[in-house]
């Protein structure tokens, strides 16, 4: 594992494999390069790019310092950049699509985003996550209620019914759950209320892929959707028989087409 210094001090974790234009992938809620699906996506795209796969501080093997901001999760992807060199592409999930939108606005060194259903809410129906999740989240890890954290994002922010958080409460992935708990506020720091932003979109002036499946949940469908609306320079991809969950086999051949023409 290499290392880069963000602005604050804090340490983070990468590995870097591949070669060609560099990318770099941001996970969305609870996931590092210990845990989700970024490890073989970007195995897989390593045949074509020089592939940056970090954890998010707080997560795994990166450090973290408090207070937690927006701004210094963006700075930390600048380090990144600087790290390898840029410009670079892009790639989140999630709300890591979130944040990869927060670097992009800010005006990073990127030459082309793509973001893979970033949950945002919009006005045409569906689960909506409460206004004090950061608050909610901050107080249930202060408490020691990791596995309360855990269950609030899954029911009342994702939407899962009530019975799927218990079951995956008696699963050996809990505990690795359970672990990244406390980075659950920076996740809904990052999607600043879960709101499509107007001004944040117009903000980025890169090329921007913005990616749904056909099977998803009505609200991350409606939300690529006035994404993609609303941010100048983008393009909707929505991809067959996916989900929230894109199969790394469905989204690696697009992603490489998009980046590569």
């Amino acid at each position: 594992m290499a290392t880069v210094t963000s602005s604050d001090g804090t340490k983070i974790g990468y590995t870097k494999i591949g070669t060609g234009h560099p990318l770099i992938i941001i996970d969305g809620a609870l996931c590092s390069r210990a845990f989700g699906p970024t490890p073989e996506i970007g195995k897989m795209l390593s045949k074509y790019f020089t592939v940056v796969n970090y954890d998010r501080r707080g997560r795994n093997e990166s450090t973290d310092t408090a207070p937690y901001s927006v701004d210094k999760e963006v700075d930390d992807i600048d380090a990144l950049i600087k790290e390898v060199g840029g410009p670079v592409h892009l790639l989140g999930f999630s709300s890591g699509a979130g944040l990869a939108l927060q670097a992009a606005a800010r005006g990073l060194n990127i030459s082309k985003l793509v973001l893979y259903e970033p949950p945002y809410i919009t006005n045409m129906g569906g689960h909506t996550p409460p206004a004090d999740s950061v608050d909610q989240f901050k107080k249930m890890v202060s408490e020691g209620r990791r596995g309360d954290a855990v269950k609030f994002f899954m029911k009342d922010l994702v939407g899962m019914p009530a019975f799927v958080p218990v079951i995956m409460s008696l699963l050996p992935m809990w505990k690795k759950l359970k672990t990244s708990a406390h980075t659950l506020s920076y996740d809904a720091s990052v999607m600043e209320g879960f709101t499509v932003s107007v001004k944040l979109a117009s903000q980025v002036k890169v090329p921007t892929f913005i990616m749904g499946g056909e099977k998803s949940a009505l609200p991350l469908r409606n939300a690529v959707k006035k994404l993609s609306e609303v941010m100048p320079n983008s393009h909707l991809v929505i991809l067959k028989g996916q989900n929230h969950n894109v199969s790394p086999k469905a989204l690696v051949p697009v992603v490489v087409e998009k980046l590569k023409n």
